[in-house]
């Protein structure tokens, strides 16, 4: 079956079995001429970078009813728009999502460039997000290659080389069937095809629109591809976080723009990130238990010591927090564990 071929069948079957998500615009409404708004599709992607469609919806709602157009984002307040990513990882993120709002406000009239060589060019767009807002909602032949993809292209060609030095070829594979007509629903096709049926485990090759030319699925090896470098063991750090209160407040501080956890309110540590520091405040220190963690790159360890302020204390790092001045839904998740813990210890 030629490439032509093979991209019309999945195209065929998307339109009978697309996905429903809120940043989507159906292959049916699509045929009547509706289109995606680049600002929801380059929301969506940059979320879903690292992260399950399942746990990105309620996200990606709350940004789009507080934020319902790039313009209203690249005026928000950095503080905000952090709060409202916490818990989705991967800070950096957010903050390059504030600055290419900004400067899709400032240097585009606050509309997206609309090719892939201008999108790559704003902040935190890398060639996988660029490809995705070209193709999706701009019908650019951009050829988008995510997990799924790959995933989809090893077992379509019987591809043994493992990821990551097969990506090369695997893109260029992907180049191959990606269509001029319709190629941001091929796009969103071919990654529904990977998060469906051509999942990582028992994949249901009886489904699949191209199973009879499937590769890997005739040679009886689907299920061990694409084939992974093994990696090696992540490290452990271990440190120390300083659970302090004074009254009905709480110490808090906001972390450096740059680093891990940029930009977030979290509790005052030691140097398990590289950053060091002393104790808040001078104070009887008690351990109150601990935090386990794991980032992309290592597993945290944290050591939580709390302790209850006299009113004359000065809190040398941080500030005092007052119940209302901040919602524990805005710590990062390593930072919400340790305030979970804290009310736990707490009499009130």
């Amino acid at each position: 079956m030629r490439d032509a071929e093979l991209s019309m069948a999945l195209l065929r079957w998307y339109d009978r079995h697309a996905r429903v998500m809120p940043w989507r615009v159906s292959p049916q409404d699509r045929a009547l001429g509706v289109r995606p708004d680049p600002y929801r599709i380059w929301l969506s992607e940059v979320m879903l970078q690292q992260t399950t469609v399942a746990a990105v919806k309620d996200y990606f709602h709350r940004f789009t009813a507080r934020w319902p157009t790039v313009a209203d984002l690249a005026a928000a307040r950095d503080e905000d728009v952090m709060a409202e990513w916490a818990g989705l990882g991967y800070y950096a993120r957010a903050r390059n999502l504030l600055k290419a709002a900004r400067a899709v406000a400032q240097d585009h009239a606050g509309k997206f460039p609309g090719n892939r060589e201008a999108l790559l060019a704003l902040p935190g767009i890398g060639p996988y997000t660029a490809s995705a807002i070209a193709a999706i909602a701009y019908d650019e032949p951009a050829t988008v290659v995510d997990g799924n993809v790959e995933r989809v292209m090893a077992r379509l060609h019987a591809v043994e080389t493992p990821l990551p030095p097969a990506k090369a070829a695997l893109t260029a594979l992907a180049a191959e069937l990606t269509p001029a007509h319709r190629p941001g629903d091929y796009a969103q096709a071919v990654m529904d095809l990977g998060a469906t049926i051509c999942t990582p485990r028992n994949p249901a090759c009886g489904l699949c629109p191209w199973n009879d030319v499937c590769e890997a699925r005739r040679l009886g090896v689907q299920a061990e591809l694409p084939r992974k470098v093994a990696k090696g063991e992540k490290p452990t750090r271990r440190g120390v976080l300083w659970l302090a209160t004074q009254g009905n407040r709480i110490v808090l501080e906001r972390r450096p723009e740059k680093g891990l956890l940029g930009g977030m309110l979290g509790f005052p540590g030691d140097g398990w990130d590289g950053y060091g520091g002393l104790p808040p405040a001078l104070a009887e220190w008690q351990e109150i238990g601990d935090v386990r963690h794991t980032f992309t790159h290592f597993h945290l360890h944290l050591t939580l010591c709390a302790a209850e302020l006299p009113a004359d204390v000065v809190v040398s790092r941080g500030a005092l927090y007052a119940p209302d001045a901040f919602r524990p839904a805005d710590l990062p998740t390593v930072m919400r564990k340790a305030y979970d813990q804290l009310r736990s210890v707490l009499p009130r």
